[in-house]
């Protein structure tokens, strides 16, 4: 029996919160204009640490010279970033570090306090071996190696879920800590006026549209009503080729993509490679059930609540989430906070 992983879960004690007026740097590859659950992870984050009285600085793509990253050319991954990167870290001067992300702005980070000899955290946000491996069969045992590396010096890996925690664990990653995600309930509710008006039951995705995320696993699915996709990502000319009955509407965000969620009856989440799934959240906030496989992300946070399907058979996990109450949903998304996912951030991070 599966149990949802709980904002107050925890696997190691968390220190005492530091007073107030701390500078934190977070160096990641993740930042704004991206459009993901990391961006969002750590704008939340940012916010709640002000709100806190701690400074933060992001060291971000937007401060370097960036290039395309190879097959998704939306993001931009900063080049010949490290001496300038030591030197902003420097000037700044802060009382922690938290490297979010292993791109190239991360490996640049992880390199100057290694110099410094100044501790760091890191985090696990996405499955990059089952990414690369999707994309050019690249075997996992490599990727595994490199992250493992990349990790190991880290004061402590934060993770998002118990599933996560022991599948890197069992690879041979050390002082995991636990870290979990919120949603914003004001903007993500119930209510709302449907953006769009399509033959119901209509049957959502939220998310990026490329391989990774086993789109044609729900988008192959024969289901009544109606199909509908918000995202945008490398493979959404080729998916609307191919999918010529379902509605896509691209890339939206804050109230349009609450409007979006009100449009459908169940979010289905057919990717395999979620650490957490924020949309999931967002849904469950706006009164949506949700149907997915059974993966580290839709386990942990659905677990027994009733608020969600989570089945090997898509399409009967899909049909079978309809019946769930929608008050069902909104009552297991209030349990996650933002203030407890910042809680035990600050809690985490490794203090020079």
């Amino acid at each position: 029996m599966s149990v949802a992983f709980a904002p107050d879960a925890g696997w190691l004690d968390e220190a005492p919160s530091p007073s107030v007026g701390k500078r934190i740097a977070i160096v990641t590859d993740a930042w704004h204009p991206q459009v993901n659950g990391v961006v969002r992870t750590l704008s939340a984050v940012c916010d709640g640490l002000a709100l806190a009285g701690h400074e933060t600085a992001v060291f971000g793509p937007d401060r370097y010279r960036t290039m395309p990253c190879p097959g998704y050319s939306t993001i931009r991954l900063a080049i010949g970033a490290g001496r300038a990167l030591g030197r902003h870290l420097a000037a700044f001067a802060p009382h922690a570090v938290h490297i979010a992300t292993e791109g190239p702005l991360g490996l640049a980070g992880r390199a100057f306090c290694l110099k410094r000899d100044w501790p760091f955290t890191t985090a696990y946000h996405t499955r990059f071996p089952e990414y690369l491996h999707a994309r050019c069969g690249l075997p996992l045992a490599w990727s595994y190696a490199a992250l493992r590396r990349f990790h190991a010096p880290s004061q402590g890996v934060m993770v998002a879920t118990e599933t996560m925690r022991r599948e890197l664990a069992a690879r041979g990653f050390q002082r995991l800590a636990a870290w979990t995600r919120g949603v914003d309930t004001m903007l993500f509710r119930p209510g709302c006026a449907p953006a769009i008006q399509l033959p119901r039951p209509v049957f959502l995705y939220v998310g990026r549209v490329a391989v990774e995320k086993n789109l044609p696993a729900f988008l192959d699915l024969d289901l009544p009503g109606s199909k509908l996709v918000v995202g945008d990502g490398p493979s959404l000319a080729a998916m609307k080729r191919r999918y010529p009955q379902v509605h896509f509407v691209g890339a939206q965000s804050g109230e349009a993509l609450v409007h979006h969620y009100a449009a459908a009856d169940v979010m289905v989440l057919p990717s395999r490679t979620e650490t957490f799934g924020l949309v999931l959240l967002e849904a469950l906030a706006c009164g949506v059930p949700v149907a997915a496989f059974p993966s580290a992300g839709p386990t942990d946070v659905i677990g027994d609540s009733g608020a969600g399907i989570i089945a090997e058979d898509l399409r009967r996990a899909a049909c079978a989430a309809l019946d769930i109450p929608r008050e069902r949903c909104v009552q297991h998304a209030a349990r996650f906070s933002w203030q407890a996912s910042i809680e035990q951030f600050i809690g985490h991070l490794a203090w020079m």
